[in-house]
């Protein structure tokens, strides 16, 4: 059921009864706005091959020595994955004082899960020649960027997934072989040029139905650490990534035209978007639930840029967002736009973060601007969201044939006066409860006032990154 909530055109105020009946029908309606799976924890799958660690970590923990940067456990891990059977793990395990593995570019299959051990790290190569995907591609700048493959690769492969308790570190900060910058730098230089850098993923996978990651830490990608595309049945739990803010084009995970997600029970510190929901050419995103979460510096709990095969039925829910650039952020332009709809944020702190609420349909072009994918963002329901800190909301509309429409239910700030609201094109629905926020700006439409209630409490939900 999808309910055209903001058909209401030319009233000139909603009374408390028609807000309160228009609240519950959008929430039935988004009902379904959420993974249709029953989601529960995963488990650890029996481990048919279990691999010795044959390197020491040094600097505590933090990458290897310089004699074992030409001794990849690449081959052993591969053939590991390769036979074994379906429904069970290979397991990366520490041995005595050695705790470390070396790996270029690794290719799941089937069924099989790659578990990470408790006290063991899974380093990534840093020799750009491993990850071309034609020769010369990985390591260097270029338009069409998107060189490399990743360190661990899925592609057609289903119910598989990446597990365990100890850590796959990218190294990103760490210089490229053969070069004098790392890939981070690399990724600064790509900003200054207006090109694309070519850095590798952590995880990359294609069409991998229920795909599971589970426990696993994350750091230092070189680029996004989780990409999932054009697959149904995809599941983080518990899942921590940690990566320095400065760290560009570092996303946490991104779905991207994908249906049946949970991200859940994760902490998420990187330098780009958090959590981005992405839809382009091949086709929608829909069904996505993020729950239960904390974001830490990045750009938060975002959908797009590309929206363009449409966004639906989302759901975000019990998170924290504390000392980001951005908040709840949905972000397109006219040459990557479509219909984003039906998406709740209910039950989210934000804290000290620059950008609270931050809806733009002029996301910044790279390259040609056409004007023939335009953005359409409605139906979108903020209820119970506390913003405490200063900021800047804004409410941006493409144009009055594509406006915002956007409801704002429990949505109050602790210090209104340090936060600066700026709307254009938008319809909002303020209430049934409490609203502190009166957007203004140019074809603004207001509907209602909000009502009474206490604001959403956020005691205990900023808890340190572990």
């Amino acid at each position: 059921m999808r309910v055209n909530h903001f058909l209401t055109i030319g009233r000139p105020y909603a009374t408390r009864y028609s807000q309160a009946c228009l609240l519950i029908a959008l929430l039935s309606a988004t009902a379904l706005g959420q993974d249709i799976r029953r989601v529960t924890e995963p488990a650890f799958p029996p481990v048919c091959t279990r691999l010795a660690a044959r390197l020491t970590a040094i600097e505590g923990g933090k990458t290897l020595a310089p004699g074992d940067e030409s001794k990849p456990d690449t081959a052993r891990i591969q053939h590991a994955l390769d036979h074994c059977s379906a429904g069970h793990a290979v397991e990366l395990s520490p041995n005595a004082s050695d705790d470390a593995f070396l790996s270029g570019p690794l290719v799941l299959r089937a069924g099989v899960t790659l578990r990470v051990g408790k006290g063991a790290i899974l380093f990534a190569s840093r020799n750009p020649r491993d990850y071309d995907l034609f020769p010369g591609s990985c390591g260097g700048l270029s338009k069409r960027g998107h060189g490399c493959k990743a360190l661990i690769n899925g592609d057609h492969v289903p119910n598989t997934g990446v597990m365990g308790d100890g850590i796959i570190d990218g190294r990103g900060w760490a210089a490229i072989q053969g070069k004098k910058i790392s890939w981070w730098q690399l990724a600064r230089e790509a900003e200054v040029e207006n090109t694309n850098q070519n850095c590798p993923r952590l995880i990359a996978l294609s069409h991998c139905d229920n795909f599971t990651l589970y426990r696993i830490s994350l750091k230092n990608s070189p680029n996004s650490h989780v990409f999932y595309h054009a697959g149904n049945g995809f599941t983080a739990w518990g899942v921590i990534i940690d990566t320095p803010e400065t760290a560009r084009n570092t996303d946490g995970i991104d779905p991207s035209s994908a249906t049946n997600v949970t991200i859940t029970h994760c902490f998420i510190h990187d330098g780009d978007d958090d959590v981005a929901i992405k839809a382009g050419n091949d086709g929608p995103s829909s069904h996505i639930t993020v729950s239960h979460d904390h974001f830490y510096t990045g750009h938060g709990m975002s959908i797009g840029s590309e929206t363009n095969g449409g966004v639906s039925h989302i759901l975000a829910s019990d998170l924290s967002i504390d000392g980001a650039d951005n908040g709840l952020r949905i972000k397109s332009n006219s040459s990557r736009g479509g219909l984003v709809h039906e998406v709740v944020y209910r039950n989210v702190c934000i804290r000290n973060t620059k950008n609270p609420i931050l809806v733009n349909s002029y996301y910044p072009f790279y390259g040609a601007k056409p004007d023939n994918e335009l953005p359409t963002f409605g139906e979108i329901l903020l209820q119970n969201v506390r913003i405490l800190g200063a900021g800047r909301i804004t409410l941006d509309g493409y144009n009055r044939q594509h406006r915002l429409g956007i409801t704002f239910d429990n949505v109050t700030l602790r210090s209104p006066t340090k936060i600066e609201v700026f709307a254009e094109h938008a319809r909002v629905t303020l209430g049934p409860g409490p609203v502190n926020v009166r957007p203004f700006g140019e074809d603004v439409e207001i509907l209602g006032a909000g009502g009474q209630g206490r604001p959403y409490s956020c005691k205990g939900k900023f808890p340190p990154l572990p």
